[in-house]
Order: structure tokens, then sequence, then C-alpha cells
């Protein structure tokens, strides 16, 4: 077995001095045309021969080589488990004209990362940048590298790397974002990807755990909804903001039983007034005030006049009775 130097230098003095293109004197195709395998998984392919002429052939490889093999228009190369990260066998043709000619494999070496991680994990403010860091452990070759960046189903940004090694290294990706209180609870993640094949026929990508983006915000109050006496405070923010009410000054002793640290109140309409919640986190706080009238009471005003002119017309009746009876009593008795 060749060392590399040698084998490389073999290749050489084949290409000067011995050997040549391919060209319709010896033509041949190796199947499959490239390879893409795993460190430590098997390898094989083919060398064919198109040519009635063909006096032998044979694989140089510093690993798995084959040697010239005369008589066959057909010869295998075959790697039982690729020791090396970087390889590039070469198939040989001999024609019975004396003619050489030389084509190579290219021959890919991946291995997938270790981990892929999530770095520099904090809790921010609204308004503020940040920054995430992704970090690829031990993957082969980096140049086919990409790295993808999600929050939730959108894609935010991918880079690849400039890496001439094809060993196994690791590399790091970094993205700057700026909190908003939309993203308080968002998911964000990142993912590894290596670009040897078509995209279907590929391993599937490593990617990291996801992260909850968890953002400090002051808040806004929602609008008010239901009934026109029930009173909506609730407010959006991070931390979740705690409430407190004030009420008109002769309610305060009904209301003493009541939950003032809830959001929401529904007061009955036996007690207008000035209605006052207060929301507060670590971040701000806001004010909301709700004013309740009495709701006009013309039909109970009418009821309360025909009530009061009932018992008038009643009295008037009742006078009118009782004074007639008495007539009527004297004019008898006479």
């Amino acid at each position: 077995q060749f060392q590399n130097e040698d084998y490389y230098c073999f290749i050489l003095f084949i290409y000067l001095f011995l050997g040549k293109l391919v060209s319709t004197s010896c033509p041949f195709d190796i199947t499959p045309p490239r390879v893409v395998v795993r460190f430590g998984d098997s390898l094989s392919a083919n060398c064919t021969s198109l040519s009635n002429h063909t006096d032998g052939m044979g694989w140089e490889s510093p690993f798995g080589g084959v040697d010239f093999t005369q008589g066959v228009s057909s010869l295998l190369f075959k790697i039982d488990s690729v020791p090396v990260w970087e390889l590039e066998p070469m198939c040989y043709v001999n024609s019975r004209d004396g003619d050489q000619c030389v084509k190579s494999l290219p021959v890919t070496v991946y291995k997938m990362p270790d981990s892929v991680s999530l770095k520099n994990l904090r809790t921010v403010e609204e308004g503020r940048q940040f920054v995430i860091q992704c970090d690829v452990v031990n993957v082969a070759p980096a140049r086919n590298l990409s790295v993808v960046w999600h929050k939730g189903n959108k894609i935010l940004s991918s880079q690849t790397f400039e890496e001439s090694s094809p060993s196994p290294v690791s590399k790091s990706s970094v993205i700057t974002l700026t909190a908003h209180r939309d993203d308080d609870g968002a998911e964000i993640w990142c993912e590894a990807k290596l670009n040897l094949w078509p995209e279907e026929q590929g391993p599937p990508p490593v990617r990291s755990e996801a992260h909850n983006v968890n953002v400090l915000c002051d808040f806004h109050t929602e609008k008010m909804i239901g009934s026109k006496i029930s009173l909506n405070c609730t407010a959006k923010g991070n931390p979740v903001p705690s409430y407190h009410w004030q009420f008109p000054n002769f309610t305060q002793v009904w209301y003493r039983s009541h939950d003032v640290n809830h959001p929401i109140l529904t007061p009955s309409s036996k007690f207008p007034g000035v209605y006052i919640c207060t929301a507060s986190n670590s971040q701000g706080t806001a004010t909301k005030y709700f004013i309740i009238t009495k709701a006009p009471r013309k039909f109970l005003a009418v009821l309360c006049l025909f009530k009061s002119l009932f018992w008038d017309l009643r009295l008037i009746l009742c006078k009118k009775l009782s004074h007639l009876s008495q007539e009527i009593k004297q004019s008898s008795q006479q």
C-alpha cells in the first residue's frame, strides 16, 4: 500500500508520462460517477470499459486499490470501512495499442454533527437587540454545512462557511434580533444540514432544542367588552401585571368582600360613579377609568306618577262617596 504522498506522486507520474485523458481509444465509465459516504461506512464503485480493445484495468488508491487485471472490461473497487477524510481513487484502463486512460472517482466523506445547541439564552427587554449563538460540534466537511435559523414557522436566515479542511471541525453561527412584544413565547431554534445530496435524499438535519423567547415589556389594556357595566381592565405584558381597583367612596364597604385583584369587574347598577383600575408590572404602570351612571328611569317615573294620581283619585272618590252617603241618609230621615 502507498502512503498518501507516494500515491499522489504516482498519480502525477501517470498523468505526466504514461497517461492521457479518456479518449475514443479507450472510453470507460465509473458507476456511480461520484460517491458520498459516511466516515467508517463501506464504499464501492465499478469501472467499466466501453471498448473492444481493452487489454486490462486497475484501481489506484491508498486504500482498497486493485492491481492491474488483464483481460477484464469491468473491475470493482470496494472499501469495507472508509478510514480517511479525503479519498480520490482512480481507475486506469490499458488498451491493446498501448494507450492508457485514467479517470478519478470524486469521493466526499462526511460526518453529521455530534450536537447542535443554542447559547446566550436570556430574558430580554422589549425594543432591545439580543444575540443568540448556535454551536455545531464536529461536523465534516464544513464547507458543505448550512446553519438555518427558525422562529416558529418562519426561516430567519441561513449561513454557510468557508472551510478547506475535510476533517471534522466545530462551527458557530450568530443571529442578532430585536425583541418585540409579539415575540414573547415564540420558539427559536437552529438546525445544521450538509448540502451533499438532492435535498430529499440526504439525512435529516440535526436541530437544536427550541428556546422560548421571554420578552419583558410594558403593557396595553384591551377594549372593554360585554355589557355596559362589565369593566374589563385586562392587560398584556411580561411579567404578568397585577391589578388594583378603586371604587366610589360610598361603595368601599360593599366591595370589601370582592376580588379587587381581578382584571374584570361587574359592579352593581345600584352603585354608579367612577371606577379606577391600575395595572402594573416591573416595566411600568397604566391606569384606566370607568364611569358608571344611572340608567334613565322615565318609565319608573311615569309609574310613580300614575300611582300618585291613582291614590289622589281614590281619596277624592272616597270623599265624594262619603258625602253622597251622608246626604242620602239625611234625606231618608226627613
